[in-house]
């Protein structure tokens, strides 16, 4: 779909011709209309394109990479990037990218006020400057849903979960890798001779928009290390779950095993006082019983919630324990009173 907008601003001096979700037929009108070359357009749809910035004859061509709006069904957190292909021309302004964008889309529609879209360049940084904020807005919606998958995974033995936080830092990956292309790009815009900001506004605007492009790497840093060590963690406590599991099972196992070492006892033949009796085959059950029943107690969680305070702590201490408690308190209201 190729639209042209000249209603960004009333001192709009340009015409901004938006190409997205093209098919063959734009993919021909760009050609043979705008002389935008194959290998150019081929770059653009290239899902693993790098962002950068360069000059061709009469033209500017401009790579960054944006996020995508279209979710995976079979991977629903998954959340990719897409390239944008920017290209300058005298007059015009064409923006082409294969899928449709919220970045884009928010300019088409003038959601954004402060913008500087009055002239080609100004266009250029908004798209970039709206991109971070978008970056920005998408990681926090990350970091909540990974909490709510953290929720999940407490009290799970499968695999499902983790599973999610993969897919979770399959984003976080995504969106680093694109941030520090664009980061790039920006620095490269900010220094080269063939792309002049016409204000300070626009000044303003770009070292904002790098501000916050920075921002956004750090936040995805910091969320994928925190989901890294996560994911470790909650590796350990499947792996504890599942142990507990197989405790259980070894407890029931003896149980049952001990009934056939005692019938296999008496089944020798050695005479043992008090197998003719009649009241012996009942004794052995009842061994038997007693035997799974503390064998259940010792492994069960009720016991393990006596052992412990609502607070985790244990109810009952040792005597050094006792003695380590008594002198933080009294350490501790040594400094209040300090």
């Amino acid at each position: 779909m190729i639209v042209k907008r000249t209603d960004l601003t009333e001192k709009q001096n340009y015409t901004w011709v938006d190409c997205r979700n093209i098919d063959r037929d734009d993919i021909a009108v760009l050609t043979e209309e705008y002389m935008i070359s194959s290998e150019t357009l081929a770059d653009i749809m290239d899902q693993d394109e790098q962002a950068r910035i360069e000059k061709d004859d009469d033209r500017i061509i401009i790579i960054c990479r944006l996020p995508s709006d279209e979710e995976d069904e079979d991977n629903p957190l998954v959340r990719t990037c897409t390239p944008l292909g920017i290209v300058l021309f005298q007059d015009t302004v064409v923006t082409i990218t294969k899928e449709d964008s919220v970045v884009i889309e928010d300019l088409a529609k003038r959601r954004v006020r402060s913008c500087p879209v009055e002239t080609k360049e100004g266009l250029v940084i908004s798209i970039l400057g709206r991109a971070a904020l978008v970056y920005i807005r998408l990681l926090k919606y990350i970091n909540r849903q990974k909490d709510l998958v953290e929720e999940q995974l407490q009290k799970s033995i499968m695999n499902y979960e983790l599973i999610q936080l993969l897919q979770i830092q399959k984003s976080l990956v995504y969106f680093t890798t694109s941030l520090a292309g664009n980061e790039i790009l920006l620095e490269k815009i900010q220094k080269t001779p063939f792309f002049r900001l016409n204000s300070e506004d626009e000044v303003e605007f770009l070292e904002d928009a790098i501000t916050d492009n920075r921002q956004a790497i750090q936040m995805a840093n910091i969320y994928s290390d925190i989901l890294t060590g996560t994911m470790d963690a909650f590796a350990s406590v499947i792996s504890n779950n599942m142990n507990i599991i197989m405790k259980r099972l070894t407890v029931i196992s003896l149980s049952i095993n001990f009934p056939t070492f005692i019938t296999g006892f008496f089944g020798m033949n050695i005479h043992i006082p008090g197998m003719d009796g009649r009241w012996a085959w009942l004794a052995v059950s009842i061994a038997c019983t007693v035997v799974a029943l503390v064998g259940s107690y010792i492994v069960s969680d009720r016991r393990n919630k006596l052992l412990l305070r609502a607070d985790g702590s244990r109810k009952k201490h040792s005597p050094a324990e006792k003695k380590y408690l008594e002198r933080k308190r009294q350490v501790l209201k040594g400094e209040e009173k300090d």
